[in-house]
């Protein structure tokens, strides 16, 4: 075993034996019926965290003849193929991870590791290896001696494609190296199989073709792999009653990626949740910031407003066909949109053609990277919204009027126009943080002037009240409670039993003040 060839499986077996591990070995039943296959290369562009590196250390410890994991995986689900022994520990591997290889080696970081690859060959080979020889050549003379072919991963492939933007000779000899071992002739004869992975779907270079033999699998569309790269709404809600989390809660903070039509939840976070019980946005760091505000702050027409769309909980149409799969050429709203999609900050309905803001998590990380941008107004609203809603469930209507008024202000004037569109995201906007304790309940107005939205608290949020907010146009805040009294809204707190509050929001267009009533009763009022 050696640092890239036929590593142990040490890396995989530390995941396994993880108090929080999710037995994700089905995948390797699909890589299985790809060896040897004509399509036979495969390349996984997940957003960070989404399990890339655990798969492929699991993927090294199962082929990998530089250890024996017969017991490891005993007892996972790969166990249970006919196939499992089969290719079992029966295959040379490579494996390397693009973004190590690079690290302080960044102009001869391919001389590098050829170095340090070669080392590893000798060593356990027990022969000398010419390191003026070509890589696919030194692997092919290795097979024809053996017998016994390559499985060769790829971790963080892309790395070398985004670091390296701006010296392209760089790039095309990187390319060279992957078409060598991943589309040469030789590599029809050595290689099992090609499995590399990173953020970005394979960028298209004109005149390159070292990854156009490459089957994709990315966040737009992962179609049979997207189970094994996060967590699956089954797998989160065992995790939750095992760790006695409240699973309407952590589906509030961390679903919302729907990839092939599946609700996908991002493990990295559902792990952290388990393990500190408690529920935190772990997206927060300055990458995250930095990554947000790049794209949101682009100067491209309608952008502000989709952002300001989601935001408020909306959907806004993407075309992610236009995108260059390159992060240093973004040019349009739709480029810019499906470059957050593919990081992870954006999910996106491939179905219906639409991206929104997945979970409470990723807003929360969107709201600290407006706070560092340049939207001061709205950073400075959203940064009230904990104030507004301890003052609305304090009863402190004057103060929430207050409030509510410099939302109002702050949307109408980024949006332009002054309706009961822009009042309903100023609600909406105004209580930007109430997700985190409440299930929001948005209701679009039928008649004229008014929206309604509920607030109903989660389990894990006992002790706070239920609200609902109704508001007037021109009328006045106690017509709103009248409204709501009559109303009843049994179909939404039917059954309830504890305290509701009634908020009443009259917004004045002459004078663009607004006033508040707020009236408590028992959940029973609302029984049918």
């Amino acid at each position: 075993m050696g640092t890239y060839f036929n590593p142990s499986n040490e890396g995989f077996r530390k995941s396994a034996k993880d108090e929080i591990y999710i037995d994700k070995s089905g995948l390797l039943n699909i890589l299985n019926r790809r060896l040897g296959a004509e399509k036979n290369c495969i390349a996984v562009s997940h957003a960070r965290r989404f399990g890339k590196s655990q798969a492929a250390r699991m993927i090294d410890a199962y082929y990998s003849k530089g250890c024996d994991s017969k017991e490891l995986f005993s007892g996972l689900k790969i166990s249970e193929s006919p196939d499992f022994e089969k290719h079992l520990n029966k295959y040379n591997v490579i494996h390397l991870d693009m973004a190590a290889i690079t690290d302080g080696h960044k102009e001869d970081f391919l001389e590098n590791f050829k170095r340090k690859l070669y080392k590893d060959l000798s060593k356990s080979l027990k022969c000398e290896i010419d390191i003026i020889q070509d890589i696919s050549e030194t692997i092919n003379d290795i097979y024809e001696e053996t017998g016994i072919q390559f499985v060769i991963i790829i971790d963080e492939w892309d790395c070398v494609i985004r670091d390296f933007s701006d010296r392209p000779e760089i790039v095309h000899e990187y390319l060279q190296f992957l078409h060598s071992v991943f589309k040469s002739e030789e590599s029809q004869k050595f290689l099992a199989l090609g499995y590399i992975t990173g953020i970005l779907p394979v960028k298209k270079i004109k005149k390159e073709s070292a990854l156009n033999n490459f089957r994709e699998y990315t966040m737009v569309d992962s179609k049979e792999f997207t189970p094994y790269f996060g967590f699956t709404e089954k797998e989160t809600e065992e995790l939750c009653k095992k760790y006695d989390m409240n699973f309407d809660s952590v589906k509030a903070w961390y679903n919302g990626y729907l990839i092939s039509g599946q609700n996908m939840y991002n493990p990295n976070s559902v792990y952290q949740a388990m393990v500190d019980h408690s529920l935190e946005s772990y997206w927060k760091n300055t990458s995250a910031f930095d990554t947000i505000n790049t794209y949101i702050t682009m100067d491209f027409d309608g952008l502000k407003d989709d952002v300001i769309t989601m935001l408020n909980g909306g959907k806004v149409r993407v075309d992610v066909n236009t995108f260059k799969n390159d992060l240093s050429v973004i040019n349009s709203k739709d480029d810019a949109l499906t470059a957050l999609i593919h990081l992870g900050y954006l999910g996106y309905n491939s179905e219906r053609k639409f991206a929104y803001i997945p979970n409470y998590e990723v807003a929360t990380a969107f709201q600290s990277a407006l706070a560092t941008g340049n939207w001061n107004e709205i950073a400075k609203t959203i940064s009230r919204c904990d104030e507004l809603l301890w003052a609305t469930i304090d009863r402190e209507e004057s103060r929430v009027a207050e409030l509510i008024e410099l939302s109002h202000e702050t949307y109408t004037s980024v949006l332009k126009y002054n309706d009961e569109n822009s009042l309903s995201c100023a609600i909406t906007m105004a209580y930007f943080t109430a997700p985190a304790y409440y299930t929001v309940i948005r209701e679009l107005p039928s008649g004229k002037g008014f929206a309604d939205i509920a607030f109903i608290p989660r389990a894990d949020s006992a002790g706070k009240p239920a609200m609902i907010i109704e508001l007037k146009w021109d009328r006045s805040a106690d017509s709103a409670i009248k409204q709501i009294k009559e109303n009843r809204y049994a179909g939404k707190l039917n059954g309830y039993g504890n305290e509701i509050l009634l908020v009443g929001i009259n917004y004045d267009k002459d004078s663009k003040k607004h006033e508040c009533v707020i009236e408590s009763v028992e959940g029973v009022y609302f029984t049918a």
